[in-house]
């Protein structure tokens, strides 16, 4: 019937970031084509994953109610997890619960037709429970397409008897990887490729992508350019559709806090482009000798700043940082004094809000890829200092391959699971010399500008990821049959 409801199913992975994007693409999709419906299967982050303001964001989007879109929060998981590498999230012990919510929505009146999964980057392990139902899958991969052509390149590696992959990753060298154009150091390799158990899940992970449908990728064509034309050529995968920047610009979880209006009122009362913001994501933050770093180097800098300083967690049960009650106990003695009218020391920050505002003009960031796709949308040029995952390939991207960013350190990694394994400090001088390069290349800003009105004319009518977003909305509505 010509009124009849195309249902899909989306299911993203427990990471708040994950989470933010997946609600952003849905309400895109909905808003698009009224004939599609979505509910989304949220997990909820158990163990190292969890905190309470990822778990009261969930918790919310249960309760939540939207046009066209529902939200339906699966059991936690009870059994103790055995750790299977390529599982490292236990994504599959839910798929227990997604077959039997699927299967009963199905037999609700006026449901309309299942066309298909929309899983996350991170659990593809749904495929298969798509597969039971006979409807296929597409993957959101909520990362670069850079990055997705670096997961194939080690896929094809892993096929090749005559290449060590882990020596090879652990070694210092160049090399070539079709989604980048310039060689790419593998001191910058994603650091799971860098163990055996680590590269099992990412063969795994990457060879689960060639079974979807298609991949849907939060990037836009102006931007990797390369790397999607790279991809579009690679006949082992999907095909690649750049749907992005899907961004979340109302913030998102802060710990239950409101966005705190002293800071803003301090940001409207500074000149345009003249405040440097660091901010390291929802699971960025240093030990003691560290800070008082990075307060040395914005001091040397004489920069006004806005700086979200997180404590980190105080023990392995769990990776989210939190709030200092008094952030004096590990600055420099005296540094909020000197400091006072210059920056402001803050515990969590609204992101995208400060990014947003006129009087900030550079981004010290932990290169998450929503953060710099925020960053760009802004046009506020960033300073990369990655620290886990694939951010220190975002960084090489961005430094590197795009000259859209300066580096403070690219090749600096924090071990989450082990937070007081990093011995590596960045000095003052290195803070302060990325900071004054973020806030005085001109050329950087220029083309950082130039970039920001391509992202937001790639998402109007007639751009590059609008059309790419027609064209799937043309394949969901399509009879599987």
């Amino acid at each position: 019937m010509a009124n009849e409801v195309t249902q899909l199913i989306f299911i993203p992975s427990p990471g708040v970031g994950h989470i933010k994007s997946t609600v952003e693409i849905a309400k895109l999709l909905v808003n698009r084509d009224q004939r599609l419906a979505i509910t989304v299967l949220v997990i909820k982050p158990s163990g190292m994953t969890s905190g309470s303001a990822i778990t009261a964001y969930i918790e919310s989007l249960a309760k939540n109610t939207m046009d066209h879109i529902s939200f339906i929060q699966l059991p936690q998981d009870e059994t103790s997890p055995v750790f299977d590498p390529k599982d490292p999230m236990n994504i599959k012990s839910h798929c227990k619960y997604v077959r039997n919510v699927v299967a009963d929505l199905k037999t609700q009146p006026g449901s309309g037709r299942l066309a298909g999964f929309v899983v996350d980057m991170f659990c593809t392990s749904m495929i298969d429970v798509a597969n039971e139902f006979n409807v296929p899958t597409f993957v959101f991969f909520t990362s670069s397409a850079a990055f997705l052509g670096f997961t194939q390149y080690i896929r094809t590696l892993c096929d090749d008897p005559n290449t060590d992959v882990v020596e090879l990753s652990n070694s210092d060298t160049e090399v070539l990887v079709p989604c980048f154009v310039k060689p790419v150091p593998t001191k910058i390799f994603w650091n799971r490729v860098k163990t055996s158990v680590g590269l099992d899940f990412v063969e795994w992970f990457a060879r689960k992508l060639g079974e979807a449908k298609a991949i849907m990728v939060n990037t836009f064509f102006e931007l990797e350019t390369h790397a999607i034309e790279a991809l579009s050529h690679d006949v082992s995968i999907p095909p690649v559709y750049p749907v992005g920047p899907i961004l979340n610009l109302e913030g998102g979880p802060g710990d239950g806090k409101p966005i705190d209006d002293d800071v803003i009122r301090w940001l409207d009362s500074q000149p345009n482009s003249s405040v440097v913001f660091l901010c390291f994501g929802s699971m960025g933050s240093f030990d003691e000798v560290q800070v008082k770093e990075i307060a040395r180097g914005l001091e040397l800098s004489g920069y006004r700043f806005v700086w979200s300083l997180r404590r980190p967690p105080p023990d392995q049960t769990s990776k989210v940082p939190s709030d200092y009650e008094d952030p004096s106990v590990v600055l420099p003695e005296g540094f909020l004094e000197r400091t006072r009218g210059i920056g402001k020391v803050i515990g969590w920050a609204p992101q995208a809000t400060v990014l947003g505002h006129d009087a900030v003009g550079g981004f010290v960031s932990h290169c998450g890829w929503n953060s710099l796709l925020e960053s760009l949308w802004f046009g506020v040029p960033s300073a990369a200092w990655p620290m886990y995952a694939e951010q220190q390939m975002n960084a090489f991207a961005m430094v590197v391959e795009l000259g859209l960013a300066v580096e403070i350190k690219l090749d600096y990694l924090k071990d989450l699971l082990n937070q007081k394994a990093n011995t590596i400090i960045v000095t003052a001088e290195e803070i302060e010399s990325g900071i004054r390069r973020v806030m005085e290349d001109n050329e950087v800003r220029r083309k950082v500008n130039e970039m920001s009105a391509k992202s937001k004319s790639a998402v109007m009518e007639g751009g590059s990821s609008y059309a790419s977003i027609d064209r799937l909305i043309q394949i969901f509505l399509r009879d599987n049959s």
